[in-house]
């Protein structure tokens, strides 16, 4: 038994007729007949009664017309999720990010691909970039945004988003007057940063900023989230750099300065296994290059 037998047989019953059947088939009668025919001796059931003049379902018939309208039902519905899977418009993504991307990049992202594209259902979790790598390279999740450099060949990655330092100081700090910092002006204060394995190339870039400057700071705290930095600055016990995207976090207690270093940008990357067939990640990537360039 085969799904287009099905088919016919629903023609036949809405229609009770095989010549309108066949019509509505695009069909000569007598194929249609004899494929009718067919089902029935495979079922072993009778499901028309057929005359001259009239054709009516028999009682199983009309039994079998409601179990077969299901069944070509869940058919279509089927084909039409393969067909949204294999243009990236249906299935599930899992995505890693950096928690400057939340502040930055990502919201308006989510927002566009969720107007277009409802039916993918995303999975999202905060990440630092050590452990966006380890997810790739397990196949935990699809894409990372995360910031570079990353060392694995194995993956593939995309700049998609520059961004100034700002300084972040307490807002009863005695510079917090000042428009912009030059980050000299900083060597004497206790610094607390984002922890070196969590993000070694950002801790890194901060690292070389310091140095260029002509000091090596005095770092007396070391965080994991950006919350966490931001209520450390505000309690007075050090300063901070950040991406300016974090302007975005309104916290009380805090200023944001620009800092006066040239060349001083961080850098947001996606991140994806250069094996990864998904063409949902593909349709998240073109999301976002829609939303770079601007």
């Amino acid at each position: 038994m085969e799904l287009r037998h099905l088919r016919y047989f629903v023609a036949v019953a809405e229609e009770l007729h095989f010549g309108r059947a066949a019509e509505r088939l695009h069909m000569t009668q007598q194929p249609l007949s004899q494929q009718i025919r067919q089902l029935e001796e495979e079922l072993g059931v009778l499901l028309f009664h057929r005359t001259k003049r009239r054709v009516q379902l028999t009682e199983p018939g009309k039994a079998f017309l409601g179990e077969v309208r299901q069944i070509l039902q869940k058919a279509d519905h089927a084909v039409e999720v393969a067909r949204l899977v294999a243009k990236g418009e249906s299935g599930r993504l899992k995505v890693g990010f950096s928690g400057f991307a939340t502040y930055s990049i990502l919201p308006k992202v989510l927002r566009i691909f969720r107007e277009r594209f409802p039916q993918v259902e995303l999975e999202l979790e905060e990440m630092t970039t050590s452990a966006q790598v380890q997810a790739l390279q397990d196949h935990q999740i699809h894409l990372g945004l995360m910031i570079p450099p990353v060392p694995d060949a194995t993956l593939a990655l995309e700049l998609i988003l520059q961004e100034p330092f700002v300084v972040i100081l307490p807002e009863t700090h005695y510079l917090a007057t000042q428009p912009e910092l030059a980050l000299s002006a900083l060597a004497n204060e206790s610094f607390i940063l984002v922890s070196r394995h969590l993000e070694p190339g950002y801790y890194d870039q901060c690292i070389s900023l310091f140095q260029q400057a002509g000091f090596s700071p005095k770092v007396i705290q070391k965080a994991s989230q950006k919350q966490t930095i931001l209520g450390l600055v505000s309690a007075g016990m050090g300063v901070s750099l950040a991406p300016a995207s974090i302007r975005n976090i309104h916290r009380t207690g805090v200023l944001y300065t620009a800092l006066k270093t040239p060349m001083s940008q961080v850098d947001l990357a996606a991140v994806w296994r250069q094996d990864e067939s998904s063409p949902i990640l593909r349709t998240f990537l073109k999301v976002i290059r829609e939303i770079v360039c601007g």
